[in-house]
């Protein structure tokens, strides 16, 4: 695999979590969670891993903080309630609002 290979795979995977991220927002219905933990990946990124529960179901998931979403760290913050947007049909599939 060269170079230009893996751009555009990088492209193609950031194309995904944008529509992912796009039918959420339009599609997704709305619950509370509780961020549990958050960390810095090797590459400088924030990473937060959250909690929410539907239907009696509890569910944990981590989401890579965007720059607009860092300028908020009490949001963001461990132990904060924060909006979880999830697919009706999908109880895993899920983003911080």
């Amino acid at each position: 695999m060269g170079f230009f290979d893996f751009l555009k795979k990088k492209k193609s995977q950031e194309e995904l979590a944008q529509a992912r991220r796009e039918f959420l927002l339009s599609k997704g219905r709305i619950t509370d969670g509780i961020i549990i933990d958050s960390e810095i990946n090797e590459d400088g990124k924030e990473i937060v891993h959250y909690h929410y529960t539907i239907h009696g179901v509890d569910f944990e998931s981590s989401e890579i903080l965007s720059d607009e979403q860092k300028k908020k760290p009490l949001k963001y913050a461990p132990g904060a309630t924060v909006g979880v947007r999830f697919d009706p049909k999908n109880h895993h599939n899920s983003i911080l609002l």
